[in-house]
């Protein structure tokens, strides 16, 4: 026999934190994405003179030791850095005081497609080099991926539900929803979300450019991204991460918190097609929209932005517009589009953070962000990307796509928050 059925409790955006290739904030990141301005340049981590592609979206003027103390940088990736200093600045947006607040209703969800994959390829050289007996006792500790919710939770003392997801480019997305789902239905009061990447290394540029996933357009490094373009030629590879503080409604207002605006639905699906190439259509992605908006409560023609996963690949690019066509059919006329990875290039498992973000900060501030160096349509990619610049337009719910290798598709809806 079935109980009676769970009443899902309301769950807002509470805090919001950012450490992107063009803004090491949350103020300077939004400033950056409604000026049009890129992240991207050449790389400067490593001699990439060897490698076809030498352009990245790349953390700038970051300083670990600004947010932890010198053992704990070195005992730690730089993705494990760059998730504590934006789970930080989202924990001071909230206020989030765990003197307060239960800390065991406070719990940390946290995505990375690769993780330590820096700590990997160093120790791997010194394995080769100088022998086993050299390798780090903290080399394991460093590259898993699960570090980075497990060092957020110590640094804030949350003791609630504590784990990392690793869905390639969705784990973020991923991530998010799964917060919700503890909120709305109880099990935790507060989570602290979002995901971090720092995969500009050697081996990540080769192994993506191997396959012939990235842009190799060198000299124009802030004109390589260009999703939607008909002269796309593939990603730039970005880092950093994003952090969202998620919350039920009841017990931000009891805290006097700041809301953001409102989470309201997501849809998790799988392409069960093939390693790296989208289902025609992206037809996984299709139904993730359209289960993101059921699980909201919401129809087609209620959501007046899309932030696309919109990766700047030519098959990409085109089968997402196809799979926005379908769930939109009839009215993409109404439905504004655009691709902030043109601006901060590819961050894997952390895209769907700061693009979540994106989404947030549209609905609070009433200005949908650009895609930028979209100078030549592609027929196949016909919707309306908000094309170079800035709109100021009020929507009232906005939708974030994530599409990762594996087939991994979500889709996460956000509203306006009134009240």
């Amino acid at each position: 026999m079935s109980g009676p059925p769970v009443q899902r409790r309301r769950v807002v955006v509470t805090g919001l934190g950012v450490l992107a290739p063009n803004g090491n904030d949350l103020p300077t990141f939004w400033d950056a994405l409604l000026a049009g301005r890129s992240g991207v340049g050449p790389i400067t981590k490593f001699d990439a003179s060897q490698h076809r592609t030498t352009i990245a979206a790349e953390v700038k003027g970051f300083d670990p030791e600004a947010i932890m103390d010198r053992k704990d940088v070195r005992r730690n990736d730089a993705f494990t850095h760059y998730a504590m200093c934006v789970a930080r600045e989202a924990a001071s947006r909230a206020r989030l005081d765990m003197e307060v607040v239960d800390p065991e209703r406070v719990g940390v969800i946290w995505g990375s497609g690769i993780g330590g994959i820096q700590t990997h390829e160093e120790q791997h050289t010194i394995l080769l080099e100088k022998g086993p007996r050299r390798i780090s006792p903290f080399y394991v500790p460093m590259m898993i991926s699960d570090m980075a919710p497990g060092m957020i939770s110590m640094d804030l003392g949350a003791k609630g539900p504590n784990y990392g997801t690793v869905s390639a480019c969705s784990s973020a997305a991923h991530a998010l929803g799964e917060s919700a789902r503890k909120i709305q239905y109880g099990e935790a009061d507060v989570m602290v979300t979002g995901g971090s990447e720092a995969a500009v290394t050697p081996i990540s540029m080769a192994g993506f450019s191997s396959a012939k996933a990235l842009s190799t357009r060198n000299e124009e490094p802030e004109r390589a991204s260009r999703p939607f373009d008909v002269g796309r030629d593939g990603f730039v590879l970005g880092e950093g991460a994003g952090a969202v503080i998620l919350e039920e409604l009841e017990h931000a207002h009891r805290r006097r918190a700041e809301i953001y605006g409102e989470f309201l639905g997501l849809g998790f699906t799988a392409d069960a097609y093939h390693q790296t190439a989208m289902a025609p259509e992206a037809e996984g992605g299709a139904r993730a929209m359209r289960i993101a908006l059921q699980d909201g409560g919401l129809e087609p023609s209620d959501i007046g932005y899309v932030n696309a996963h919109g990766t700047s690949t030519p098959m990409g690019d085109q089968q997402e517009t196809a799979a926005i066509r379908t769930v939109f059919a009839g009215q993409t006329d109404s439905v504004a589009v655009s691709s902030t990875k043109s601006m901060t290039g590819h961050l894997l498992g952390a895209a769907g953070a700061i693009e979540s973000i994106a989404c947030i900060m549209a609905l609070k501030s009433g200005v949908l962000p650009p895609t930028i160096n979209y100078e030549n349509p592609d027929p196949d990619c016909d919707l309306d990307y908000v094309p170079n610049e800035a709109r100021r337009v009020q929507v009232d719910y906005a939708l974030n796509n994530s599409f990762g290798f594996g087939g991994h598709n979500v889709a996460l809806v956000f509203g306006r928050f009134t009240g």
